[in-house]
């Protein structure tokens, strides 16, 4: 059921528009509020009193409503609701959604929320096939956009193929397990990503291969299933997930002193590859190069972020979650990190160059609990994420139950 759950629903132009009617009828027998948002080109298909009257709610369509723009009304529609669902998802709407456009109401709430946003497609066989759209799906799903459908059927305009919406029972069903999967709300977590740059002088530094891609997916997969997110970011090469607190770093001493601000916590993922050494004294001038010398650098130790907070005597989190990128001996050397560090877990992944992974888009971790080792087969770092968060909410569930 959906008791309480507050839905903002943004109807699309397309011919589908006809089962948001039963859609919002469906979300409300099961105890839903729903907010209806619609495009112009919607109200071509379905009449803005229909859907009023099945909500309940007033139907919002303008952008410049001077009833409500003084208090910046298309902000606060985009953040009071638990979850977004786009249906229909014209090829379209999906377009201005996976390029950051902001035209009407429907593209500015989408573009201005920090709500999760789930999408159900429908749209023509061959603009669904087109390589424009098959772009724009993958930019939305990196973005944590999720979807149900399209369906595989018969089309309105008489052809055959992937691009009907999914059935309001469908979509029901899809919030449905997506609220039933907020077993960490309440939760604050702490999750630091991506490699830290280490200045030489004002144009040079050290750094690592990490591209964030891994911590940005657990971000992304914690927020799914309810927990408040502090993402502390080194310069990384993926975006960061839309609705955590943000905390941009760049050195390792940066990093730290923003763990320590983001304190207290329930739990701390420590997904970034934090650079174990930095230049003792960094040229505030570029080095010149000189013809016959070479420079010398000396070197001083980082903080040791994860020791620091998993050997806490107050305010340690509940669960502290490392990672070891090696190279060799990965369970020996996973499991010697977890007991000198002090932390609950350590996720062990190989970083070797053959196996493509620091900086690709697949993963293949072993998890060292105090239980031992789980070996996890190699899969999307989307999917390594949504794992570790479930056990996450294991953890938690077992600590309620003890």
């Amino acid at each position: 059921m959906l008791e309480n759950t507050r839905i903002l629903l943004i109807i699309g132009g397309g011919i589908a528009a006809y089962k948001s009617l039963d859609l919002i009828r469906r979300l409300r027998e099961r105890g839903a509020s729903v907010t209806p948002v619609m495009t112009a080109a919607a109200s071509e298909f379905v009449t803005p009193m229909a859907v009023s009257a099945l909500a309940g709610s007033k139907v919002h369509s303008a952008l410049f409503d001077l009833t409500s723009e003084a208090e910046m009304g298309h902000i606060e529609l985009s953040r009071s609701a638990d979850l977004i669902v786009v249906a229909p998802a014209t090829a379209d709407l999906m377009a201005k959604m996976a390029g950051g456009h902001a035209n009407d109401l429907a593209s500015t709430l989408l573009l201005a929320t920090d709500t999760p946003v789930l999408i159900a497609p429908a749209m023509n066989v061959r603009m669904w096939t087109h390589a424009a759209t098959q772009r724009n799906i993958d930019t939305l799903k990196a973005d944590g956009v999720s979807f149900v459908g399209p369906n595989e059927g018969d089309m309105a305009c008489g052809e055959f193929g992937p691009g009907r919406m999914a059935e309001p029972m469908e979509i029901v069903a899809a919030i449905e397990a997506r609220q039933q999967k907020r077993t960490l709300a309440g939760k604050k977590i702490l999750v630091t990503s991506g490699p830290t740059h280490e200045p030489i002088d004002p144009v040079r530094y050290i750094a690592n291969r990490s591209s964030g891609a891994q911590g940005s997916a657990i971000a992304r997969a914690l927020m799914d299933r309810g927990a408040e997110v502090v993402f502390i970011t080194g310069p990384a090469a993926v975006p960061a997930p839309s609705g955590a607190t943000l905390v941009a770093v760049e050195t390792a001493q940066q990093m730290a002193d923003a763990v320590a601000a983001g304190l207290p916590a329930d739990a701390a993922v420590f997904a970034a590859a934090v650079a174990d050494w930095r230049v003792a004294s960094a040229s505030t001038s570029k080095i010149k190069k000189q013809n016959g010398t070479l420079p010398v650098l000396e070197f001083a130790e980082n903080p040791d972020i994860l020791a620091s907070v998993s050997q806490l005597e107050t305010g340690r989190p509940d669960l502290v979650v490392g990672f070891a990128a090696e190279t060799d001996d990965l369970q020996a050397n996973a499991t010697a990190k977890r007991a000198r560090k002090g932390c609950d877990w350590i996720v062990a992944n190989d970083v070797s160059p053959e196996t493509g992974i620091m900086g690709g888009s697949e993963n293949a971790v072993t998890l060292i609990t105090a239980d031992g080792a789980e070996n996890w087969p190699r899969m999307g770092k989307a999917q390594v994420a949504g794992q570790l968060a479930d056990r996450i909410a294991q953890h938690f569930a077992s600590d309620k139950d003890a």
